[in-house]
């Protein structure tokens, strides 16, 4: 009978598993670092157990791999988007969760977020990945409200770029400026959602009144 084949155990660091542990320990990394120049290469080869030439096996630089890094972090925020609102059918306060979701993940990820849109260098993946996050369901949430009715009949895309500026506004202000006295962050942030939101059902009620400007003050 023959003996049965040892099967050899492949050597650490090699492989497609590889690259998983260093997207991992990169964003560990990161989100305990003030911001991700400090985190090297050779910090990031360390902490998987590796040389950093095994890094570069993976990733052409470093930018590379923050990129990775900032794509999947936001793929965690798809995932919870859809969680949040998997027992809401109401349109208005879908849209309101996934508002306040995206903003709770901004403070949960701040370097993080701010690589991927306060960053001036532009990151084409990371804008594409976005898109078919975050976007996608403010889109899908805009849609469903114009069609209830509850917002006026408008193109879903301006709605939906008008409630992300929002929702990316307050959770910018809260990342970069969390001195400023906004009382509680996240009902800061679900007040701006708000109105954000009620000035589309404002306009479904033919705001402004004829002969009106809708404008403040004038």
């Amino acid at each position: 009978m023959m003996p049965t084949p040892v099967r050899r155990r492949a050597p650490r660091g090699s492989g497609e598993e590889l690259r998983p542990r260093i997207v991992a320990a990169a964003k560990k990394l990161m989100a305990a670092a003030a911001t991700a120049e400090e985190v090297s290469i050779r910090a990031v080869a360390a902490a998987v157990g590796v040389t950093p030439p095994s890094i570069y096996l993976h990733f052409e630089d470093k930018q590379a791999l923050i990129t990775a890094v900032v794509i999947d972090v936001f793929e965690e925020l798809d995932q919870l988007m859809v969680a949040a609102v998997a027992d809401v059918t109401d349109p208005l306060e879908r849209l309101r969760i996934f508002g306040l979701t995206y903003v709770r993940f901004a403070l949960d990820h701040p370097e993080h977020y701010r690589l991927a849109t306060m960053d001036a260098c532009p990151r084409p993946d990371v804008d594409q990945l976005l898109a078919a996050s975050a976007f996608v369901h403010l889109r899908e949430a805009a849609v469903a409200c114009i069609e209830a009715g509850v917002f006026a009949p408008a193109e879903p895309i301006g709605v939906t770029l008008e409630l992300w500026a929002a929702a990316h506004g307050v959770a910018a202000l809260l990342v970069s400026k969390p001195y400023l006295p906004y009382g509680d962050p996240m009902a800061y942030a679900d007040r701006v959602l708000c109105a954000a939101a009620y000035g589309h059902t404002v306009a479904a009620n033919d705001w402004p009144p004829e002969g009106g400007t809708g404008r403040m003050g004038g």
